[in-house]
């Protein structure tokens, strides 16, 4: 036998490290409060368990996503805020000019498949502002904010005209 095995590490030595500096008392709440959940939408209909079992499996491919998502180093993220910003403006105003009207609203673009660009700025957002934060830390001017409150205006009215309040309240309080 060769001693290369011995010196392989074991799963848990490698999954390990994944864990490290996790917030397990978040994990905690945020657990509890979908349970609490779960259990009020099957009490509250419970139509064969279709709609139950659907949203259960939902919540733990989103815990999963979390999960990987939370490996992703913040500056590795930051690298994305421009682009993302840059692409869902972009869309919104797509969306302006040649979307698809659904139930009175203008929210919808084609590109392959359909999607609603106002959702790419509830993630794209916040990582913009805090892009341009963090590029102007320690040297904070009132032009800074300005400049900040310009970038939340453009993709809030754009929202704001497809008419979606609910999602340009979302994409406001970023």
């Amino acid at each position: 036998m060769s001693s290369a095995a011995f010196d392989k590490p074991s799963l848990l030595q490698r999954v390990l490290p994944l864990f490290r500096g996790f917030d397990w008392m978040l994990l905690l709440v945020l657990t509890m409060l979908a349970s609490v959940g779960l259990v009020a939408m099957y009490s509250s209909g419970y139509d064969h368990g279709t709609r139950f079992y659907d949203h259960g499996r939902n919540m733990v491919l989103a815990a999963g996503i979390l999960f990987v998502v939370a490996q992703i180093p913040p500056q590795r993220l930051m690298m994305l805020a421009v682009p993302l910003y840059t692409a869902g403006v972009a869309l919104l105003v797509a969306v302006a000019l040649f979307g698809i009207i659904k139930k009175g609203a203008q929210r919808w673009i084609n590109v392959g498949l359909v999607i609603q660009p106002s959702e790419i700025l509830k993630i794209a957002m916040p990582l913009m502002l805090a892009w341009w934060f963090q590029k102007r830390e320690g040297q904070l001017r009132p032009l800074d904010f300005v400049v900040a409150g310009a970038l939340l205006a453009v993709p809030v009215g754009l929202i704001m005209k497809q008419p979606d309040l609910g999602t340009s309240l979302l994409v406001l309080a970023a």
